[in-house]
């Protein structure tokens, strides 16, 4: 069965620090992405790595936040620090799958909620 997971959210205090884990199952993990949607808010984009280990980050995040993954865990990561509570959300995790012959085809997980609270 194909499908992303993420884990790793929770309950953290302002300047606090968490680390987001997206495993995709089915599939080796190519490229990825996190994404984020606060309650009353559009998804967010968040940060992005390629095949070959390139990042970017959105600049409301940038310098805060580090995406990176492990090839041979299959697994994506976030580190978050400096945690602020306009950071909570749900964050989402978006793995492409590529598959000789076929376009890229982009696979979601169903989140994690990230709480930024004292």
């Amino acid at each position: 069965q194909v499908h992303v997971e993420e884990s790793g959210g929770g309950l953290v205090q302002p300047g606090g620090s968490l680390r987001l884990s997206c495993v995709p199952s089915g599939f080796r993990l190519n490229s990825a992405g996190w994404y984020r949607q606060a309650p009353g808010k559009e998804r967010e984009w968040l940060a992005s790595i390629t095949s070959g280990g390139a990042t970017n980050y959105a600049e409301s995040v940038k310098g805060r936040f580090t995406i990176f993954k492990d090839d041979a865990e299959n697994t994506a990561y976030l580190q978050l620090n400096s945690l602020k509570s306009e950071d909570t959300a749900v964050y989402y995790c978006r793995c492409s799958r590529i598959q000789l012959g076929r376009p890229p085809r982009d696979y979601w997980g169903q989140g994690t909620q990230v709480t930024v609270s004292s």
